[in-house]
């Protein structure tokens, strides 16, 4: 699961249930709690949000983290967590 967060592109974000859709037996939550979990200091885990496009961490928290770090790669974050960019990164691109 980590190597397919470790392809989503500097800019783009995709969201926990189209990578849980492409690792068998994983769900959408499963994929929150592996991120929440990982030690890896590498892992642009900033880069995964809701179905909704939403980063899904409270904002006054690792929310405004997140919305840091995706403003960094050139993605607008509203005030409400919603991020504005061109559409979700389907691991198929890669392919």
């Amino acid at each position: 699961m980590y190597d397919l967060v470790r392809c989503i592109p500097a800019g783009r974000v995709s969201s926990y249930g189209i990578l849980a859709k492409h690792l068998p037996g994983i769900t959408a939550r499963m994929v929150g709690y592996a991120l929440h979990a990982c030690p890896e200091d590498d892992l642009p885990w900033w880069r995964v949000v809701n179905s909704a496009g939403k980063i899904s961490l409270p904002m006054d928290g690792a929310g405004g983290l997140q919305a840091a770090l995706l403003e960094k790669e050139g993605l607008e974050v509203g005030p409400t967590g919603k991020v504005n960019s061109n559409g979700f990164w389907y691991p198929e691109e890669n392919a």
